[in-house]
């Protein structure tokens, strides 16, 4: 019987290891960068097309490399980071494994142009699904030129298993965030195709970050970040933690350590902690923290990807973070301060400005004939009190007018064209109801059935009819919204914006109108007509911008719901809100026009019934 243990061809191990090294578009774009990085490079471009499938170029100005160590770089487990066991307890470059080039070539076809200073002729390498096509003398500049093409091209199964193009270019930003926040001194450019989405000066962290992410008019990184740096001996910890009042649900929160960025449920657990009673549950706080280590301390070397890093001092690391964000959060006074609006005031005079003669102590005023015990040599003075009042009753009266009839307009909608008002599958018989409906405490509608005392929450039912409307818009066409007199500009980052632009038409049904005016940027002019305050209005936008890059791989119709929520939550009637005797018919009558009256779209009760028997208990 012949032997039938043999080696794999390096074509096929190459591609057996690429499918942890590379999983999509975003992982080239890391390993690329990554040797530039250790290459010494002080500038780095990156250029992408299709979402990364066409195309991914990186150019930098490193030392570049030779025309054998070019060949090499593309054979599994070749590297110039280490060379022995030992070097693996001292890490201090990002890649060292030495698979990521080989992985590459072996499901993409790769371009090469690399020169040292020293070289008069660079070196042009084409190489794909690990076979060399090209190997020759080329001029080029100093450094090295990687162009990626057509990623997963003998791998079908793996390209089609990519997500849409808004998905991929967010995982490639997601990866460019996390390599230029910790490279500050290092100048990037980021192109996709021929539109520039950054360029990023050499600076220091505080300013990277700023320039990452201070597009978005929410984010005021300015005012939010609190500067750390604590040095001990097990480890140095510095860079920025957001205030608390900035917390939201998809917060920016980045660690790394020693120039390498990672991922560690265990010291977020410590960030959070500090944070513990000064957010609102659900909301994250931003953070951007920086560890300092000994290399001999961690170990890298978990998974291809390098992002999951072990701690030998985990415990007494993560009691060091917990403490300094503690104490930074104390130091800053955290509380919200006080700040009085000047505008409109008279200026107070500062001790200085004043000439000493214009000062005149104060005059007492008296009445040397008041004697309080003949009341008759005194009269007082006639004010008038009645016909000083007579003016702010009238003002009152106009006011709460006003009040009535735009609580009026927001609750009586038109939605005859949604909702079939006609036919209600109530499960009970309603009284009459127009004579008999009243509210209890601005908060409830009660309405007497045949069995009882039927009690709805007026907000919760608001928030059902809502929210069904806001379902059947984004199934249809564009509806009509409401023109703002000041229209408000909206700026995101590019990361924010590539998400913001897969959710617009959805947005645009249910009434919101917006125009793009440049890069990342958007001009808010209508909101849909239950909605009250532009300012709401963008408040809301930037809270389905959250919760669409939350549930980015999630399906169509789960991100319909969770949009239809927030705005029927957004729009519906507050709890304390006046109504009249129609305004509560009509609640109560498309409440029960939907397709499910008893419960919100998460859960909580809308209504219940008091019965005979329970009311009739009550007066035993």
């Amino acid at each position: 019987m012949s032997d039938i243990v043999h080696l794999l061809p390096d074509s096929v191990a190459n591609q057996i290891a690429a499918g942890e090294v590379i999983q999509r578009p975003a992982s080239v774009l890391k390993e690329l960068v990554e040797n530039s990085i250790d290459a010494g490079a002080g500038s780095i471009q990156i250029v992408i097309k299709d979402a990364g499938r066409t195309l991914i170029q990186v150019i930098d100005n490193g030392k570049g490399m030779s025309e054998t160590d070019a060949r090499m770089a593309f054979e599994r487990h070749a590297t110039s980071k280490i060379s022995d066991a030992a070097d693996l307890f001292s890490l201090r470059t990002l890649g060292f494994r030495g698979e990521a080039l080989a992985s590459i070539a072996a499901v993409a076809q790769v371009e090469l142009r690399t020169r040292r200073e020293e070289d008069e002729l660079g070196c042009l390498i084409e190489i794909a699904g690990s076979r060399v096509f090209k190997q020759e003398a080329v001029q080029c500049s100093q450094g090295s030129v990687f162009s990626v093409k057509n990623l997963f091209f003998n791998v079908p199964a793996r390209r089609r298993f990519l997500k849409s193009d808004t998905v991929e270019k967010n995982h490639l930003l997601n990866e460019f965030y996390r390599i230029a926040l910790v490279y500050p001194q290092i100048e990037f450019a980021f192109f996709d195709d021929k539109d520039e989405i950054f360029q990023l000066p050499p600076s220091n962290i505080k300013l990277r970050i700023e320039n990452l992410f201070g597009k978005s008019n929410r984010k005021k990184w300015e005012q939010q970040l609190l500067a750390i740096e604590v040095p001990s001996t097990l480890v140095n910890i510095y860079g920025y933690i957001g205030r608390p009042e900035f917390a939201q649900r998809s917060a920016n929160q980045y660690f790394f350590v020693n120039g390498r960025y990672m991922r560690h449920p265990y010291f977020n657990k410590a960030v959070m902690s500090a944070y513990e009673r000064l957010i609102q549950p659900g909301e994250n706080p931003n953070y951007f923290i920086y560890l300092e280590v000994d290399p001999q301390t961690i170990d890298v070397n978990i998974h291809p990807t390098k992002t999951e890093i072990k701690f030998e001092n985990e415990p007494a690391i993560w009691s060091i973070i917990q403490a300094t964000v503690k104490e930074t959060l104390g130091k800053f006074n955290v509380s919200p301060s006080i700040d009085f609006d000047r505008e409109g005031m008279l200026d107070i005079p500062v001790p200085g400005q004043v000439a000493p003669e214009h000062i005149r102590p104060p005059q007492p005023v008296f009445n040397p004939s008041y004697n309080p015990f003949t009341p008759a040599s005194y009269k007082r003075e006639n004010l008038d009190w009645e016909e000083l009042y007579a003016g702010f009753e009238k003002k009152a009266r106009a006011n709460s007018a006003a009040v009535t009839e735009l609580q009026n307009e927001n609750l009586s909608l038109d939605y005859s064209s949604s909702l079939d008002t006609t036919s209600l599958q109530t499960g009970m018989d309603l009284e009459d109801v127009k004579a008999h409906n009243f509210q209890f405490k601005n908060r409830y509608v009660l309405t007497p059935v045949k069995s009882g005392l039927l009690v709805v929450d007026q907000h919760r039912a608001h928030v059902r009819v809502l929210y069904e409307l806001f379902l059947l818009q984004m199934g249809g066409k564009e509806t009509a919204s409401q023109h703002l007199l000041f229209p408000e500009e909206i700026s995101l980052s590019a990361g924010d914006a590539l998400v913001f632009a897969q959710i617009l038409p959805d947005l645009k049904r249910v009434g919101f109108s917006l125009d793009g005016v440049g890069d990342s940027t958007y001009l808010l002019k209508g909101i849909p007509p239950m909605l009250v305050e532009a300012g709401a209005a963008v408040e809301l936008l930037m809270a389905l911008l959250d919760k669409a890059k939350l549930l980015e791989n999630s399906a169509a119709n789960e991100l319909h719901e969770s949009f239809a929520l927030s705005l029927a939550e957004a729009s519906a009637l507050k709890i304390g809100q006046r109504l009249t005797e129609e305004e509560m018919t009509d609640l109560i009558d498309r409440l029960f026009a939907c397709q499910n009256h008893n419960y919100t779209p998460d859960g909580k009760k809308i209504l219940t019934i008091l019965t005979s028997d329970e009311l009739e208990a009550k007066f035993r």
